[in-house]
């Protein structure tokens, strides 16, 4: 049975992926410090024998017993609204805690994966966005804390490949939604179902006309999984999402429809001036590497998501 690490495991990606884990027959181990992530979200394998969850900020040092086969770090807070209240952890997590959790797969000898995310390429000025494309970000913007420590959790992954001989391996993550979000996550998603569904203004910044590309999360565990286990010396980066790009007024209109709301649209100022005007991955790698590509559709991805929060809301 190999042994699987996951930091920010009981958050809502790592949820998914412990899961995804456990069911290809891996024993999973899950640290996490409860910042953002829940084991609410992990309830569900707490009992499964295969399956451990450890009280643990990675930014600590940390032992796991071993042997480990594979680390996977998704430790971090990811939304926006995470960016003005919690910068030094963000910072911290993504640059201590990636190395600590780097030791611990060069140490093990195991792969290494770290979940990085398309926010390295900033307000694009290219577009779509390919793995060669450098970004244009802001390293002062409120954006910043999430934007460059991400950049410099690639950095010393590409250092512990190159000096320190650990397998690493990098993917971006481009918007991604479904169960096990928050609700008061920040985000699109849960924010236009949160508002739909309690018969609240669905607020859209700016014009609406900004664009993003959605990715449900099963479809984006789906690539992460394939990457872990090709064979072959591969270092990425990799870019994981759906290249379908919406405007967020299309996208606040389908959920409208979707949830049968009776919310009216309402526009606000965008909350920073380093809110990116558009984001598309350019799957050209993902589909030659990995043989693969999103195929939940929006609309069925919409109502996994949507069934799940109509229990959270009234209970937030």
């Amino acid at each position: 049975m190999k042994h699987a690490v996951v930091t920010g495991g009981s958050g809502f990606l790592g949820s998914h992926l412990s899961k995804r884990l456990l069911s290809e027959g891996y024993k999973v181990t899950v640290l996490d410090n409860f910042i953002t992530g829940s084991p609410d979200n992990v309830a569900d394998v707490i009992d499964n024998p295969a399956f451990t969850l450890i009280e643990q900020d990675v930014i600590q040092p940390f032992t796991v017993d071993g042997p480990v086969d594979v680390v996977f770090h998704l430790a971090s807070p990811a939304s926006p609204v995470d960016f003005p209240t919690k910068p030094i952890e963000i910072l911290q997590v993504n640059s201590v805690g990636t190395h600590n959790a780097l030791e611990l797969a060069r140490v093990n000898g195991a792969r290494f994966l770290i979940a990085s995310t398309s926010e390295v390429y900033g307000d694009p000025l290219v577009h779509p966005q390919p793995e060669t494309y450098w970004g244009n970000v802001n390293p002062i913007g409120i954006r910043g804390v999430y934007d460059e420590s991400k950049r410099f959790g690639e950095s010393i992954t590409m250092a512990y490949r190159r000096f320190k001989g650990v397998d690493s391996r990098i993917f971006r993550i481009f918007n991604t939604y479904g169960p096990n979000m928050r609700l008061d996550d920040g985000r699109v998603v849960p924010n236009f179902i949160g508002q739909a569904l309690r018969g609240e203004p669905i607020t859209v910044y700016g014009t609406g006309q900004q664009t993003r590309s959605f990715c449900f999360v099963r479809d984006l565990i789906e690539g992460i999984f394939r990457f872990s286990e090709l064979d072959g010396n591969h270092s990425g980066p990799v870019n994981l999402g759906n290249p379908t790009e919406r405007t967020m007024l299309e996208f606040a209109q389908e959920i409208k429809r979707l949830t049968e709301s009776s919310s009216e649209i309402v526009y606000q100022e965008l909350p920073t001036s380093d809110d990116p005007k558009q984001r598309r991955p350019d799957l050209t790698v993902a589909k030659a590497l990995l043989n693969w590509e999103p195929v939940v559709s929006l609309e069925d991805g919409l109502l996994e998501t949507i069934a799940y929060f109509k229990g959270k809301v009234g209970n937030d």
